[in-house]
């Protein structure tokens, strides 16, 4: 954060944006939802691309909604979406064992004993708002190393990376597979989300809430390069602000040895907690970008 070189008018945007998520991380909860809800409204209004695949995501995952009532979704989306900005900024700034008090913690006896075979932990999760917060949750409980796309931007990225640091043993990126296995050989509880679209190489086509979405087989490969049992993760928030951190046995049968079944149980067991709370999961993403038969559902 000292390099000289972040001083140029071109990061000044996100230095203000730092100053303000730092400011806001010593404002009461209260506060810190109301900021939110006019944040969120600003953004539905002002980021028309994303609301378009907000309104996508949920019209193709959740047929049963109604058009009233998948646009009271995209809303409670983008509230949501602007309240992870201020967690991130609670988890980077705040102690982290301040937060023990506002969360309950579900199945920590499946972290326990796949912890207790000493082949490391594959932590599968998905990508919820309240990311960096759910990160801070799980090292109340245990040592946990992250997997992570870096930012475009490199100041917010060194931002982000040192405030995932003052909780997390280590962050990895996403396509250094040889430190995620090294990881896990080392005995250590990898978090690892495999709910993006990030193309159709080193993919499976698996659905997912019943969409045909192109889906990481690297799950199914990184538990056979060490034999690291797997054990699903979700957190969700209530409207007080108070957190449910969730650990549930992987499916049964997985890894089954082909990757388009391994694909199509994780994405089950990834939806069942997703429905949970389902307008705190990212809906940002353009989950459906690639489809084999070349459909486009994004604009």
């Amino acid at each position: 954060m000292s390099d000289l070189s972040f001083r140029a008018p071109r990061y000044w945007g996100v230095w203000l944006l730092i100053g303000l998520l730092t400011g806001i991380a010593k404002l009461p909860w209260s506060l810190q939802v109301k900021i939110a809800k006019a944040l969120g409204g600003l953004l539905l209004f002002a980021a028309k691309r994303r609301r378009h695949i907000v309104e996508t995501n949920l019209r193709l995952c959740f047929p049963e909604w109604n058009q009233t009532e998948r646009q009271e979704k995209v809303k409670e989306v983008f509230f949501h979406n602007a309240l992870g900005f201020i967690e991130a900024a609670n988890a980077y700034h705040r102690n982290t064992e301040s937060l023990r008090k506002n969360v309950t913690i579900i199945g920590l006896e499946h972290l326990n004993a796949a912890k207790e075979q000493g082949r490391g932990v594959l932590l599968v999760g998905a990508h919820y708002s309240h990311l960096d917060l759910g990160g801070a949750l799980v090292s109340l409980v245990t040592p946990v190393s992250a997997i992570y796309r870096p930012n475009d931007n490199p100041l917010m990225n060194n931002y982000i990376i040192k405030g995932r640091m003052g909780f997390m043993k280590g962050v990895i990126k996403r396509t250094d597979m040889r430190s995620i296995v090294k990881a896990l050989k080392k005995d250590e509880v990898v978090w690892y989300p495999p709910d993006q679209d990030y193309g159709q190489e080193h993919a499976a086509y698996a659905p997912f809430f019943g969409v045909t979405a192109a889906t990481i087989i690297a799950t199914s490969r990184l538990v056979k390069f060490n034999q690291s049992p797997v054990v699903m993760l979700s957190y969700r928030r209530d409207d007080k602000g108070h957190y449910i951190l969730e650990f549930s046995p992987a499916p049964e049968q997985f890894p089954s040895g082909d990757d388009h079944t391994d694909a199509t149980l994780i994405n089950a067991a990834l939806e069942e907690n997703i429905r949970k709370a389902p307008t705190q999961y990212m809906w940002t993403h353009r989950r459906f970008k690639n489809q084999p038969d070349e459909k486009k559902y994004y604009q």
